[in-house]
């Protein structure tokens, strides 16, 4: 199987483009991004329990994303069938309205494409032997660039607040000049971007203040950042 696996994508790698049949019906990926962001993240298979509470926790935070330009599109190694009826598990269980899209991956075609396979738990596999998707994360911005990938084991629910949290980062520092450190909720310090000399840093950021010449850190209020909507 290894030989089939695509080459490994990077950050600042295009998104692959593909053709594909979900709940809300086919799309063209390139398409369905547009001028958004997009959150594409994977899940091993339907009706299991993690997949179920991760896909709740999506859809109950699918308004902030919204609020912010981002579209939500998950995957699983399923039928459209399959997870029409499991759509219906997952908002009895969450109390959520999951509205995004699921794409049917059933041959592994997308998770193949973007890499999204596990070459260590050899256990995890379905009833023919073929390796489910893991649990992977890749924000895209609207030019189609790869700005995040995050793998995680089959046995490990995701964070979906750190996922909003990074797409906060990412929108924020493409604005402002910026980066953001460890740990970085919107409306704490910021970090001025190596590239803005101390001239300009005067200008950009009035109160920055220098910790070492490599680290310097400004106030950033939340209302400056992509959280404020």
């Amino acid at each position: 199987m290894a030989e089939q696996r695509a080459e490994p994508l990077r950050l600042g790698s295009i998104a692959p483009n593909f053709d594909a049949e979900t709940t809300n019906g086919p799309i063209n990926f390139h398409e369905f991004i547009g001028e958004s962001w997009v959150v594409l993240f994977s899940h091993p298979e339907d009706y299991t329990p993690v997949c179920t509470t991760e896909l709740g926790a999506f859809a109950k935070l699918e308004p902030e994303f919204t609020k912010r330009g981002v579209k939500l599109i998950g995957l699983s190694a399923n039928t459209i069938e399959s997870h029409g009826g499991w759509i219906k598990d997952i908002n009895d269980i969450s109390g959520s309205n999951l509205t995004f899209p699921i794409i049917g991956d059933k041959e592994r075609k997308v998770a193949y494409l973007y890499d999204m396979l596990d070459h260590q738990d050899t256990t995890n596999v379905d009833s023919k032997g073929i390796a489910f998707t893991i649990r992977s994360v890749f924000i895209i911005d609207p030019k189609k660039t790869i700005r995040l990938i995050l793998s995680y084991p089959a046995s490990t629910g995701r964070n979906t607040a750190e996922v909003l949290r990074v797409i906060d980062s990412l929108q924020t520092g493409d604005k402002n000049r910026i980066t953001t450190p460890i740990d970085w909720v919107p409306g704490e310090d910021v970090i001025v971007h190596p590239s803005v000399n101390n001239e300009l840093a005067k200008e950009l950021f009035p109160n920055f203040r220098i910790v070492k010449p490599y680290l310097r850190f400004t106030p950033l209020p939340k209302e400056k950042t992509s959280a404020n909507v």
